[in-house]
């Protein structure tokens, strides 16, 4: 049994051209769901993984309807797998029932690994680079070494309280004792 799962972003957008191609690719239900895709939980895709049964197939009218990134799509289609189930989408022809689209579909899956690889050896190289050039990583000092100084004048003549020390340098008290620690 096709089960459809249609979904937009945002209220205003209208989820009609989704039903409309859903129905014509024979879905005997439909999951409709207005939710940003960027949100990982989405009730009506959790009730249609649910619904469906071994042999069912997940029918979708294009591929970003379904998952937030290559990534969360290919774990969607890897669980469905897993169950027995297919998976179809009706804009990019691919239909995992075929041996031909599983082929589609496990392209898409080692270029999207190909370019988490690609993206974690050109980071790891900036790094290195930055590093061999005397830069560190992370957020820059809130605090230069003057002002530390000054605190920790200020705390050895005991006159001000820390409150009264961290709202006049502008810092926070975290980041006092922090600096003070180092």
């Amino acid at each position: 049994m096709n089960i459809g799962y249609a979904r937009v972003s945002t209220g205003e957008q209208n989820l009609d051209l989704q039903v409309d191609a859903l129905k014509q690719a024979d879905c005997k239900t439909i999951l409709q769901e207005k939710i940003s895709g960027t949100i990982s939980e989405r009730p009506k895709l959790e009730e249609a993984l649910n619904f469906m049964r071994d042999g069912d197939t997940l029918v979708v009218w294009r591929l970003d309807r379904l998952g937030r990134s290559l990534k969360h799509l290919i774990e969607i289609i890897n669980h469905l797998h897993d169950r027995g189930l297919y998976f179809k989408s009706l804009t990019e022809n691919i239909d995992t029932v075929s041996s031909s689209g599983k082929l589609i579909f496990h392209i898409f899956g080692a270029l999207a690994e190909f370019e988490r690889n690609i993206i974690s050896e050109r980071t790891k190289a900036g790094l290195k680079a930055a590093r061999a050039r005397g830069r560190q990583g992370g957020r820059p000092r809130s605090i230069d070494d003057r002002t530390i100084e000054m605190a920790k004048r200020l705390i050895n003549e005991g006159s001000n309280s820390i409150s009264e020390i961290c709202q006049n340098l502008g810092i926070s008290r975290a980041s006092l004792y922090r600096y003070l620690k180092e």
